[in-house]
């Protein structure tokens, strides 16, 4: 056994990690007395790390389609001394080539690592790609320590005898000396592990399959170009990770948080869009709560970081979303502004994206504003008209293969003389294009009143857009209906149809009825079905807050209701339940005004896993009801989105056990505003009791039937928060 002191020692005396600068690329054979180049791509799965341009170069190893295992040595101030890195962005620019173990090549892929999420007791961080890798297999980590005389494998981009900076992968074969608890003390028996070798990986092969025993760490460089000729020492130290299988699957396979200042620690925008700023009502702002320590921020339009001007009624944070759109690893904020008037237009509607940074949403790259008749694309192709509405819906995320996205409602634009027939603009990539009813593919016309765009909600595999003003086939006017597309592009260059759905739809329950406004609420998620390698399907809530329902001979009007649709890989869309409050087994009564479904938010708490009741969570928003003599107090209820709908309903209203504090009020409208992420319920709470709103967060063990878990509130004038706005809530990120 290695004692700690005896470790710290051999540290001191193995000197500098193992870092080089790449200071010109030569096309030299490696020799061997440094390692021998790899031939194919057998090793693919090792990655070449620049770090800060140039600054410094190390290895990595692929063990995730996102993210890499590498020394934290890498990336230390002075590896020498510590090599203690802080979690979330990296101090500088790093990026990975991955599959190309011939640099003068093509093959492969480049990818930015946008996070770090280090251990502190080795020499080890997980480093986070802005895009996954599909082209190349990673490497399985071991599950037992290197043992004493086994030989590994180790691979690398770093020095070779007479190179300093080698175009080629090269191999080596180490003896393990010993090992303790996080490192293993070896000798190169052909090659020495050299400056540029930090971080790459140390194999093991065992009936043809290979698996990832450690990483290179700390070597004398014995041999290496640039050593002294009298040092010829193989030995060095690896870092061990054939016992953090569990820690890598819990990194990988958790959920992504909202983090704009990119320290790994959640944070939370929040809109109060009635809130007036320097004296103009209703001109709206956003407060941000970030998770790691930093003071609150308030945002809104009359700061010199925000694109625009403040102005009465323009509802600045009305509503939000979040997305790397620029993949630094930190996350942006999207702001819809849906009143904002465009010069004489009233009501026009802009977006606003704020870029996260280390410092802060705003505080590094500008902010711009999406308007139409300006840019690019199709919103340059646009003009602003009175009442468009641009930004009255929003859908933000990555793609499967990891582009982010974005989808931006206008709901009130007249197409072809029919009057609020509505669109979605859809940016992705190079992609800047327009979406609506009469687009190749899509069922359904123009109409005017369809307000196509209403409602937005996507996955990584999929669109939907709800048009609550669709008038049915039957001529049930604001029966509505909602468009699935998938994201990869149809021939027209627009996202693929999948289906439009409606309540006259073959397998949907109900029928369309005036003013069911079937698609006015919408959340999606990601979901792997049993067998799948991936999370290939989606799972669509679908609110309907005017659906009347009968209780025998008694019809209760906008009690309302929710669908979920399953929407597989193919493009087959089928239901999974209607939920309601006169399902079996549900609890509560219909009642008139209800409007259960006005708000829908779904949660995958394992996306990599495969879906069960216990990961697949749903609350719907039943803002309208009446608690005791409380008209309209409001509540949310869970379900699991799957199984029965009474196997698993919760009910959460202010003051009961789940947690949500306060007492029901009357107009309290609990359940109009709600988010969800892997690990809360987010429930706004815009209209008191408290007096300028508040949010909670609810953990979802309290969500789904627990209690003690810790509630997260956010209320102006409490904490960080400063007091002002009006109704802190309506919007929640």
């Amino acid at each position: 056994m290695v004692t700690q002191h005896a470790r710290r020692a051999r540290l001191t005396a193995l000197g500098t990690a193992l870092l080089t600068v790449p200071l010109t690329l030569t096309a030299l054979p490696a020799q061997a007395v440094t390692g021998t180049a790899a031939s194919d791509a057998t090793y693919g799965y090792t990655a070449r790390l620049d770090i800060g341009d140039g600054t410094r170069a190390c290895s990595g190893t692929l063990v995730d389609t996102e993210w890499l295992l590498t020394a934290a040595s890498c990336f230390a101030d002075d590896p020498a001394t510590s090599t203690t890195v802080p979690a979330g962005k990296p101090k500088l620019t790093t990026t990975a080539t991955i599959g190309r173990t011939d640099l003068t090549t093509t093959a492969g892929v480049v990818r930015t690592v946008v996070e770090l999420v280090p251990r502190t007791d080795r020499d080890l961080v997980l480093a986070r790609l802005n895009r996954p890798v599909t082209t190349v297999t990673p490497v399985a980590l071991a599950t037992t320590q290197a043992a004493a005389g086994e030989t590994l494998t180790f691979t690398g981009y770093g020095r070779t005898r007479d190179e300093w900076a080698p175009l080629k992968l090269h191999t080596g074969t180490l003896s393990v000396d010993s090992s303790d608890a996080t490192t293993a003390t070896v000798t190169g028996q052909d090659a020495a592990v050299c400056a540029g070798d930090a971080g790459g990986p140390e194999i093991r092969v065992s009936g043809g399959k290979a698996t990832l025993v450690a990483v290179n760490s700390r070597s004398w460089q014995g041999g290496c170009f640039g050593t002294d000729t009298t040092e010829t020492r193989t030995g060095g130290i690896a870092t061990r990770v054939d016992d953090l299988g569990d820690w890598v699957a819990s990194k990988a396979g958790a959920t992504r948080i909202t983090d704009f200042d990119c320290d790994g620690v959640e944070d939370t925008a929040v809109g109060d869009p009635l809130a007036s700023v320097n004296g103009l009502s209703e001109a709206g702002l956003v407060k941000v709560v970030y998770g790691g320590g930093r003071t609150s921020a308030v945002l809104h339009q009359d700061l010199d970081t925000v694109p625009g001007g403040a102005e009465a009624g323009d509802r600045f944070g009305e509503t939000l979303a979040v997305v790397d759109w620029d993949e630094d690893g930190c996350s942006d904020l999207v702001v819809g502004v849906p009143h904002e008037d465009i010069g004489e237009v009233a009501d026009g509607g802009l977006v606003t994206v704020l870029y996260g940074s280390p410092d802060g949403l705003g505080q590094g790259r500008a902010a711009f504003n999406y308007q139409q008749g300006t840019g690019t694309g199709a919103i340059d192709a646009n003009t602003s008209v009175e009442g468009d509405g641009m930004g009255s819906a929003l859908a933000a995320g990555t793609a499967a293969d990891g582009e982010p996205y974005l989808a931006i409602g206008v709901p009130g634009k007249n197409l072809k003389g029919y009057v609020d027939a509505g669109l979605v603009f859809y940016l992705r990539g190079s992609t800047n294009t327009s979406i609506h009813q009469d687009d190749t593919g899509v069922v359904g016309v123009i109409e005017a009143g369809d307000r196509f765009g209403a409602a937005l909600a996507a996955s990584p595999n999929n669109l939907a857009i709800g048009a609550p003003g669709e008038t049915s086939d039957s001529g049930a006017a604001d029966a509505g209906s909602v468009t699935i597309f998938k994201h990869a592009l149809s021939a027209a260059g627009i996202p693929t149809p999948v289906a439009t759905v409606d309540q006259d739809s073959s397998g949907i329950s109900d029928a369309a009825e005036a003013g069911d406004r079937f698609g006015a609420a919408l959340s999606m998620i990601a979901y792997r079905p049993d067998g799948a390698a991936s999370a290939t399907d989606s799972i669509l809530a679908v609110g309907t807050p005017g659906e009347t329902l009968w209780v025998g001979t008694t019809s209760y009007a906008d009690a309302g209701q929710v669908s979920t649709l399953r929407i597989s890989a193919s493009g087959t869309v089928s239901e999974l339940a209607t939920v309601h409050q006169g399902v079996a087994g549900v609890s509560g009564a219909s009642a008139a005004g209800d409007g259960f479904g006005t708000a829908v938010a779904a949660a995958n708490t394992a996306p990599r896993a495969v879906g069960t009741t216990a990961t697949l969570l749903l609350a719907v928003g039943v803002p309208g009801k009446d608690i005791d003599t409380a008209t309209d107090a409001g509540m949310v209820q869970t379900f699991s989105l799957l199984g029965a709908p009474g196997d698993s309903d919760h009910w959460i209203q202010a003051g009961n056990e789940r947690g949500l504090p306060g007492t029901p009020g009357a107009a309290q409208k609990v359940g109009a505003f709600l988010n969800a992420t892997g690990t809360h319920l987010w429930i706004g709470m815009p209209y008191g009791p408290a007096e300028r709103g508040a949010v909670h967060g609810i953990p979802w063990s309290n969500a789904m039937g627990g209690t003690g878990a810790t509630v997260t509130t956010y209320q102006p004038g409490v904490g960080a928060l400063p007091l002002t706005g009006k109704a802190f809530g309506m919007a929640i990120r």
